[in-house]
């Protein structure tokens, strides 16, 4: 997910919590009338607005999970330069991803909406290249829960890859934007937005930033292994072709990039995934 995506993603988060205060019920007694079910109707004390549920994102329940069991997914094959193709490929991984992720999302008490997919041949960041780093799908949280794929982004990549690993590359790539889905529903999204927001300086909203997109990629790479198609060799070639690369100061070193991703794809535990109380170093 690009710099200009994430901060997209940021103001559609705040515009939610927005609606919600504004639409919150005021906290008055109605009286029922004769014959009706006192529980319809709101008490003073059930009126009132919850009492904010603190999250501490270096010590968040799912660490404390397995990494989820191995699925089957089968999956047809993508040509990266159509939309039409991407639409049938995301419809089949989506699936995947999402029997992946229920059960663990239901043992957190999480609620498991699935995600829509969408290509958009818009690109949000004309600038970009191959060289410097380019956005190739994002991920929008709130209400709308999309990932959407850059066709011309991934087009211009696809033919810079070799075509024997480019499935599963792309696998990689949707499974990343599914970490923000997860993180989404976790509520770790809101709550690292809010940090960014709070950020005193640049480079410190710029390793909240990196934290919550190496934790996506570390989350890509637990995915990949949770796929009973994808082995040890697709996933180094992933690495390799798609975590790695030039540094970013929004998603990390290339060197971090890789090693967040194995320790999501080696390890047992979704404490692997722990970006957020690593240290600096980690996600430089």
């Amino acid at each position: 997910m690009g710099a200009g995506a994430a901060a997209a993603v940021s103001l559609a988060a705040f515009a939610v919590c927005a609606l919600l205060v504004v639409l919150a019920p005021p906290a008055e007694q109605r009286p029922a009338p004769a014959g009706a079910d006192p529980a319809h109707y709101t008490s003073p004390e059930f009126a009132a607005r919850p009492a904010a549920v603190e999250l501490d994102l270096t010590d968040h329940p799912a660490y404390k999970l397995p990494v989820p069991d191995p699925v089957d997914c089968s999956l047809p094959e993508l040509d990266p330069a159509s939309g039409e193709s991407w639409n049938g490929f995301n419809g089949a991984l989506g699936d995947c991803l999402n029997r992946l992720w229920r059960p663990r999302l239901k043992e957190l008490g999480l609620r498991t909406a699935e995600p829509d997919f969408r290509v958009s041949r818009n690109n949000p960041d004309p600038g970009g290249s191959l060289e410097k780093g380019m956005t190739l799908a994002y991920y929008e949280g709130g209400p709308n829960m999309t990932i959407t794929v850059v066709l011309p982004n991934v087009t211009l990549l696809a033919a810079n890859l070799p075509a024997a690993w480019q499935q599963e590359v792309w696998i990689s790539l949707m499974a990343h934007e599914y970490g923000h889905h997860v993180q989404e529903l976790a509520g770790i999204l809101a709550v690292s937005y809010s940090l960014e927001r709070e950020a005193e300086t640049e480079q410190e909203r710029l390793q909240t930033l990196r934290r919550t997109e190496l934790q996506a990629e570390c989350l890509a790479g637990v995915a990949m292994r949770g796929l009973a198609n994808v082995g040890d060799a697709e996933i180094a070639t992933v690495n390799r072709y798609l975590a790695g690369g030039a540094d970013i100061d929004t998603h990390g070193t290339g060197g971090n990039r890789r090693a967040w991703f194995d320790d999501g794809a080696g390890r047992g535990t979704l404490a692997a995934c722990n970006t957020y109380a690593a240290p600096k170093s980690r996600v430089s």
